[in-house]
């Protein structure tokens, strides 16, 4: 049994006896799953039966010693929490995949918020490289979004991405995820977006932070006052926050302005401000910024 085998199996079994002790009594694995298990084992996986913990264990206190996987440290974490699961190594690229398939199979059928669920055409988990340094997180998808499944696909999408491929980026090179997977529903409405409720963000954040926790990107950008407010808890607002980092889960954290208010507000200072915070990202990473990139938005002789 290889090494990353050995992780992924100890950190499965830890989450399963978790979960058991959290009162769940059926876990859903999908064949592609299970195929993806077997790679990571490369041999084929023979049916075994996991014994779940009693239904009175206790989840260990986060200083334990007992071995844990990143999904434990994620349920264990509280919202904003620092996560340990930076400060360890690496995870083998087929055990992060593996994870990364089965938190999306438990988002996928996900009906924590049945009045979401039954309005939803899509879960939208995310989308982009699992092994990003770069990672976007906005608010909830709107009605393109639950459409496709994808977020950011809409008009506010494509101006994402010309962002991202400003700094040198592509759009798949990067991460991009919201805190509510689901769309908000509007009952009564033909059309149009509501704001997610603290409450619905609440429900649905610790998707959000299985998904950091495996990514471990070097930065977090927050997209839009709503996700910094569901992020961090604060209501400044995005006008006085927008530019100062923040450190959210032990990584720092750009909050910047929504795409969909720069389309709304054409003025040449919110866009020079969205590109001053992205400048601010591209030196976090250790990028290279040309002459042109920063003077972007900058009128002649400023």
């Amino acid at each position: 049994m290889n090494d990353a085998y050995q992780q992924l199996l100890e950190a499965t079994i830890q989450h399963l006896e978790d979960l058991k002790a959290h009162g769940t009594r059926f876990v859903s694995v999908t064949p592609e799953l299970v195929s993806q298990l077997a790679a990571a084992r490369k041999a084929p996986l023979r049916q075994a039966s996991i014994p779940a913990a009693p239904a009175e264990s206790k989840v260990r206190e986060p200083g334990s010693q007992a071995k844990a996987g990143v999904a434990r440290e994620s349920l264990l974490a509280l919202p904003g929490e620092v996560s340990t699961a930076t400060s360890k190594p690496a995870l083998a690229p087929e055990v992060k995949a593996a994870a990364f398939a089965e938190l999306r199979q438990r988002a996928l059928i996900c009906r924590k918020c049945e009045h979401l669920a039954s309005s939803r055409k899509n879960v939208v988990f995310g989308v982009g490289n699992i092994h990003a340094d770069l990672m976007f997180v906005g608010e909830a998808p709107g009605a393109d979004e639950d459409t496709q499944g994808e977020p950011f696909v809409g008009r506010a999408g494509e101006l994402l991405t010309k962002i991202i491929e400003a700094t040198g980026l592509k759009r798949s090179g990067v991460y991009i995820a919201n805190i509510l997977k689901c769309r908000p529903d509007t009952p009564g409405q033909t059309s149009g977006n509501r704001k997610p409720t603290p409450e619905e963000m609440q429900t649905c954040i610790p998707f959000l932070h299985e998904q950091i926790d495996l990514i471990r990107p070097k930065v977090l950008v927050g997209l839009g006052g709503t996700a910094i407010e569901g992020l961090l808890g604060k209501t400044a607002g995005i006008m006085r926050l927008r530019g100062n980092w923040q450190m959210y889960r032990g990584i720092p954290l750009m909050p910047t302005f929504h795409p969909a208010y720069v389309l709304r507000n054409q003025a040449l200072s919110v866009k020079r401000q969205v590109w001053e915070d992205m400048l601010k990202v591209m030196e976090k990473l250790e990028m290279s910024i040309s002459e042109k990139q920063r003077n972007f938005f900058l009128k002649a002789g400023n």
